[in-house]
């Protein structure tokens, strides 16, 4: 028998027996589009505040009429069933009213990130062929200069949700945002082809088009993610994805309450990590969502502590900065049903030192854009020092080789790959870079994260390292060579070789090694190179470190070797 066809002990899912009790290996996930379960909702729970935005609150029934109300404007636009519809929008309630009022036009929504410069928001919408975009009109900046063609643009104001605007005025909601950025005038939606939101939703009234929408088959969402390598892509995720990762999620987690929890939703909305535990697994679950549009920690604190949250999710950068901050006792940590960590590695003395101050445990979860959110979560009220947890419910993983379809033996490090109803169809228009990801082994589809870990004897996954070119900056994903890419367009730079450096408060930090021209050396410093990143690449992927070196390794086929580049750095 073939190695790859042999009976692998991960198919047997030995993670079970690591499983609480209360926690069933196997769920149903119903046939049925989020727009149909988001219609349950709204209705079961149309007394219930939905949303509370910086003191302004919303009761269910209200939030479901802006949405058939928006989506009934949508459909008036022109706008139809897989239509791509971008959403450039920080977190607020027109983003829900957004989110789901595409959707109940069976558009396919692609998030774009607020921080996105022109060139990677013009690239995106070219890629996705969106021609509507809702947008925040503080950001609209950034796609004046663009030269997409768009048949729709519709403008909101991150102030519209506010009854008490005065109040706010000094809060972290507005205080250097509107100072800084450029909003466009109000003439602007005199402009053919460009709206106002709020006067949308009080010109059409809410009565959605009775649209069809295939569970399994329609693309609903179209994140974009570099994967592993190259531009970023789009990855195709459907009604039946998201209501799996949703279903997962709250199984796994049993104190979860229908109708009962409070969430602080702080993390972006346009990431799969926000989507999940807040337009999702909150809406949809009958729970209030305390939006904020920026993650300020006296905000978030306050928050916690008057609306009674009883769910925290999190990145490892926010708990290593709550872990020391002089105000974090204010909140009673143990009165929280759980703590949820994702988006990057949680490190060990975060994890430790949060314990000791709080008494009160972190359970780290992992996935990616490609499994819609989640794959893996640690079990209530368990703490593995170092893993991501088991398996979700209905989900299989499993450690193989890098470069090979096949399996390789427990507690041995090799590539994570994961099969389950959450994984994406495959990237928007790129069959062959699908194709890359997925191995076929023993009948099965499994898809490559491009994260090297292992799995140990009770079924516990653990992050050992990444494809070599990826670096997590505060949960967010850097590509090396995109960022070598920009460098390489400075006349002065002749080559350059670009890592991440671990540092605990933000995962890992983006360090250029730099070969000046010859003319160049003793020119240029550190802070002439970081400032011509300025406005080329969203600020998260410019380099922090900048270290100018007489020559950058090469493998034997001439490429930057990073794995020298990290090998000389520890």
């Amino acid at each position: 028998m073939e190695r790859n066809e042999m009976k692998s002990p991960y198919e047997e899912r030995p993670w079970l027996k690591s499983y609480p009790p209360q926690v069933p290996p196997d769920i149903d996930i119903p046939l049925k589009s989020i727009s149909q379960t988001f219609d349950e909702a709204t209705e079961k729970w149309k007394n219930r505040t939905a949303i509370i935005f910086y003191g302004t609150e919303i009761k269910y029934q209200a939030l479901r009429e802006k949405v058939d109300r928006f989506a009934t404007a949508l459909f008036s636009l022109g706008i139809k069933k897989g239509d791509r519809v971008a959403l450039l929008l920080l977190n607020s309630p027109e983003f829900v009213v957004a989110y789901y009022g595409a959707m109940k036009v069976g558009a396919t929504i692609t998030p774009i990130s607020p921080v996105y410069v022109s060139s990677e928001i013009k690239h995106q919408l070219e890629d996705s062929g969106a021609e509507t975009i809702i947008c925040q009109d503080m950001l609209y900046g950034g796609m004046e200069k663009i030269g997409v063609k768009l048949r729709n643009v519709i403008l909101t104001n991150i102030t519209e949700s506010l009854s008490s605007l005065k109040k706010y005025m000094g809060k972290s909601i507005l205080r250097g945002v509107y100072q800084k950025m450029a909003v466009p005038s109000p003439d602007i939606v005199k402009r053919e082809g460009f709206y106002q939101f709020q006067e949308l939703i009080k010109k059409y009234p809410p009565h959605p088009p009775k649209v069809e929408i295939d569970p399994v088959g329609d693309v609903v969402i179209l994140p974009y993610t570099s994967g592993t390598t190259g531009l970023p892509k789009g990855a195709m995720i459907t009604s039946f994805n998201l209501l799996a990762n949703e279903i997962q999620y709250q199984t796994f987690y049993p104190v979860f309450q229908e109708g009962m929890d409070v969430v602080v939703a702080y993390m972006p909305f346009y990431h799969a990590a926000g989507q999940l535990t807040a337009l999702l697994a909150g809406i949809l679950w009958g729970a209030t969502l305390v939006i904020l549009t920026t993650p300020e920690i006296d905000d978030i604190l306050s928050s916690i502590a008057r609306y009674n949250v009883t769910t925290f999710p999190g990145s490892p950068a926010i708990y290593e900065t709550l872990k020391d901050y002089e105000k974090t006792d204010r909140v009673n940590w143990k009165k929280l049903k759980i703590l949820i960590s994702g988006a990057d590695a949680l490190h060990e003395s975060t994890t430790q030192g949060w314990g000791a101050r709080t008494g009160v445990n972190i359970h780290e979860a992992y996935g990616m854009t490609e499994t819609t959110c989640l794959t893996h979560m640690v079990p209530l009220g368990k703490i593995k020092l170092g893993s991501v947890g088991l398996p979700l419910p209905n989900t299989m993983a499993a450690i193989v080789d890098p470069e090979k379809e096949e399996f390789l033996p427990v507690g041995e490090l090799g590539e994570i790959v994961v099969n389950g109803p959450q994984i994406t169809k495959g990237y928007w228009n790129k069959p062959e870079a699908t194709k890359e990801c997925e191995a076929i082994i023993n009948g099965i589809r499994w898809w490559r994260t491009g994260d090297l870990g292992k799995m140990d004897e009770d079924g516990y996954f653990y992050i050992y390292d990444r494809k070599r070119d990826l670096i997590k900056y505060k949960g967010l994903r850097v590509y090396a060579r995109e960022v070598e890419e920009v460098l390489k367009t400075h006349p002065e730079i002749k080559e350059v070789g670009v890592i991440g450096v671990k540092d605990i408060k933000v995962g890992e930090n983006v360090k250029a090694l730099v070969v000046l021209e010859a003319d160049a050396r003793g020119k240029l410093s550190e802070k002439d190179i970081i400032e011509y990143c300025q406005g080329k690449m969203a600020h998260y992927k410019i380099p922090k470190i900048v270290e100018f070196v007489g020559e950058i390794p090469k493998t034997d086929v001439g490429k930057v070797s990073r794995r020298e580049l990290r090998e000389q750095e520890f």
